[in-house]
C-alpha cells in the first residue's frame, strides 16, 4: 500500500452557520464540475482588472474556489437540519463537491465536524441517506490517504458499516453501498491483520447467501439482494488484492469451488462479479506457479466458455453482449493466464491497466470517484501511489494558457523574423539575376 499522506494537521471545527435550504442542490446528476453550475454570477462581481485591461485570472480562480468552499459549508451545515430530504440535498452536493475537486485540506480543516456529520447520518438516516452517506465517508477516505486522520475516521465509521451490512432489516441498498465503503476503507487503511480478516468474513458471510443450496439449486433473490451481493463480493475482492500471496492460496483452495457457483446466478452483476474474482484469484497465484490450476479447472472453463457465448434469448441483448465481452476475458485469464490491456489518458498522462488486481482497484475507486476519477488521478496522491504515477504534474499535467497580447507579441516577432528572412533570400535572388 501507498505510504503515509503528507503531515498536516489542523484542528477539526464545528461551524455555525444557518441551515442550508433543500433547493440548494446545484446541477444535474450528469455534471461533472459541481463548482460552475452555481457560482459564476457571484464570482463576477468580485474580479479585479489589472492595469493593462486584462482579467486576472489567479484572482478570479480564488474567489471561484472561496465561493465553492462557502457553499461546502453551507451544505455540511444544512445535514443537521430536521428534513430528512433537505439532509439528503445537503449530502448529495457534498459528495458531488468532493468528487470535483480535491479537498484534502479542507476536510482536514474541519474533520471533527465531518465525521460527525458522516456517523449522525449512518446512524440516525434510513435507506437512501445511509446510502449518499456510505459512499461520502469512503470519498473522504480517498480524500485523506493513508495515514492516522483516515484511520481514526475508519475506526469510528467502521462498526457502524458493520452494523447495517448485517441488519437483515435494513434497506438493501444501503447495506450494498455501505458493502462498498467497507472495503474501500479497508483498502485504503489496510485495517490490520485481524481488522481486515473480519471484514471480509462479514463480506463473505453476506453473499454466501447466493452459493448453491444444499440440493443443488440456485437461490432466488430480489433485485435488491442480489444487488448486496454483488456489491459484498466486489469488496471481497478488492481487500483479497493487498493479500499475501500464502493468504491468496487459502483463500484459493477454500474458495474457487464455491465462487464458481455464482456463476450460475440470473443476476448479471453478480455473475460478472464472481468471473472477475476468480480472474484475480488466478492471477495471484500464478505469480508464484505459473502452472497453478487449482479443482476442476476443466469444469470452470466450461461455464466460463458458455458465457462467453452465451445467445439465449431471455437475456436482454444488451446483457447478453456485456456478459460476453466480460466473460471472454476472464475465460482467457484463467485458460491462457491473460491479463487486461487497458490504457485510461488524463491530461498528458496515461494510466495503464495490465492486471486484474490493478483493474479491480481503478474500477472500486472509479465507483466511488464518478466522473472526478480523472481529476484525482492527476492531483490525489493516494491515487497517484496506488497506481506508481509519481509525484502530480505542474498545472496537472496541462500547458499554461498565455495571455491575447502575449500571443499578439509572438506573432509580431514571427512576423519580424520572416521579413527580415524574406528581403535576405531576395537580395540573395537580385545579385543571381544581376
Amino acid at each position: 500500500m501507498p505510504k503515509g499522506k503528507r503531515g498536516k494537521s489542523k484542528s477539526g471545527g464545528r461551524t455555525s452557520a444557518p441551515k442550508l435550504d433543500a433547493n440548494l442542490v446545484v446541477g444535474s446528476e450528469e455534471e461533472s464540475n459541481f463548482d460552475n453550475a452555481s457560482i459564476i454570477s457571484n464570482v463576477s462581481e468580485s474580479r479585479f482588472g489589472s492595469d493593462d485591461g486584462t482579467w486576472g485570472e489567479e484572482v478570479e480562480d480564488g474567489a471561484m474556489y472561496d465561493d465553492f468552499e462557502e457553499k461546502m459549508k453551507e451544505a455540511i451545515d444544512g445535514t443537521t437540519q430536521k428534513s430528512a430530504k433537505g439532509r439528503m440535498v445537503c449530502l448529495e452536493t457534498i459528495r458531488k463537491g468532493f468528487t470535483s475537486k480535491y479537498m484534502y485540506d479542507f476536510i482536514i480543516e474541519r474533520k471533527i465536524t465531518v465525521t460527525d456529520m458522516l456517523e449522525r447520518s449512518l446512524k440516525k438516516g434510513k435507506g437512501e441517506e445511509q446510502e449518499i452517506a456510505a459512499i461520502l465517508t469512503a470519498l473522504v477516505c480517498i480524500h485523506l490517504g493513508v495515514g492516522n486522520e483516515c484511520e481514526t475516521l475508519f475506526h469510528e465509521i467502521g462498526p457502524i458499516f458493520s452494523q447495517i451490512i448485517a441488519d437483515p432489516t435494513a434497506s438493501s441498498l444501503a447495506r450494498a453501498k455501505c458493502a462498498t465503503a467497507l472495503g474501500l476503507c479497508s483498502f485504503i487503511t489496510s485495517s490490520g491483520v485481524s481488522g481486515l480478516a473480519l471484514n471480509m468474513q462479514l463480506l463473505h458471510t453476506i453473499f454466501s447467501g447466493s452459493f448453491l443450496k444444499g440440493n443443488g439449486a440456485v437461490p432466488s433473490h430480489t433485485p435488491e439482494v442480489a444487488t448486496l451481493h454483488s456489491h459484498a463480493l466486489l469488496a471481497w475482492s478488492l481487500l483479497v488484492t493487498i493479500l499475501s500471496t500464502s493468504q491468496v492460496l487459502e483463500l484459493a483452495v477454500s474458495h474457487l469451488q464455491k465462487l464458481s457457483e455464482l456463476l450460475e446466478s440470473p443476476n448479471l452483476e453478480l455473475r460478472i462479479a464472481a468471473g472477475e474474482t476468480i480472474a484475480v484469484l488466478y492471477e495471484v497465484m500464478r505469480e508464484t506457479d505459473e502452472d497453478f490450476e487449482g479443482d476442476n479447472i476443466d469444469e470452470l472453463c466450461v461455464k466460463l466458455q458458455q458465457l462467453a457465448t452465451d445467445s439465449q434469448k431471455f437475456r436482454a441483448k444488451k446483457d447478453r453482449r456485456q456478459q460476453r465481452s466480460s466473460f471472454r476475458d476472464v475465460l482467457r485469464a484463467v485458460e491462457g493466464g491473460e491479463s487486461p490491456d487497458v490504457r485510461v489518458k488524463f491530461g498528458r498522462e496515461i494510466l495503464y491497466i495490465d492486471s486484474w488486481c490493478k483493474k479491480r482497484q481503478y474500477d472500486a475507486l472509479c465507483y466511488a470517484l464518478g466522473s472526478g476519477m480523472n481529476l484525482h488521478l492527476k492531483e490525489n496522491e493516494l491515487l497517484r501511489d496506488i497506481f506508481e504515477l509519481g509525484a502530480p504534474l505542474a498545472n496537472g499535467g496541462m500547458v499554461q494558457k498565455i495571455s491575447k497580447f502575449d500571443r499578439h507579441m509572438v506573432n509580431v516577432a514571427a512576423c519580424k523574423a520572416r521579413t527580415k528572412s524574406r528581403g535576405k533570400l531576395r537580395d540573395k535572388r537580385a545579385d543571381v539575376i544581376g
